[in-house]
């Protein structure tokens, strides 16, 4: 069973918003604290935003998204959500969602189950 997945991605131009939504069917939601991650071509790749299990931590790794990008997490309906807004080419990549353990994680290597990516464009 699929442990992650990711979905919301799409192409846009300059200044549109993008929600992706993140699910975990493979485990259990509240057990993880979820981050998402980007890797644009040719690059390696990087954390973006994390929110931990009971939104006691929630982080901003790419300082370029502060104040564009949202991170949330419904537990109720079992979803992560990462709401970017003026969006930006440089935004652009294949964006994961990633569960790590109780706490939020900046090295991949912690990472304990990623999604297969959800693919953002955004054109100039």
């Amino acid at each position: 069973q699929v442990e992650v997945v990711e979905s919301g991605g799409g192409m846009v131009q300059e200044g549109s918003s993008l929600t992706l939504s993140c699910t975990t069917p493979g485990l259990r939601f509240r057990d993880h604290a979820l981050g998402w991650w980007r890797q644009a071509p040719g690059k390696e790749r990087e954390a973006v935003s994390c929110f931990g299990l009971a939104g006691e931590a929630i982080y901003y790794y790419d300082r370029s998204v502060k104040g564009r990008f949202n991170i949330s997490r419904d537990n109720q309906k079992g979803t992560a959500y990462l709401q970017m807004n003026n969006l930006l080419s440089k935004d652009s990549g294949l964006y994961y969602c990633a569960a790590t353990g109780s706490f939020c994680e900046e090295d991949s290597a912690d990472v304990l189950h990623w999604g297969r990516g959800t693919r953002v464009a955004v054109s100039s």
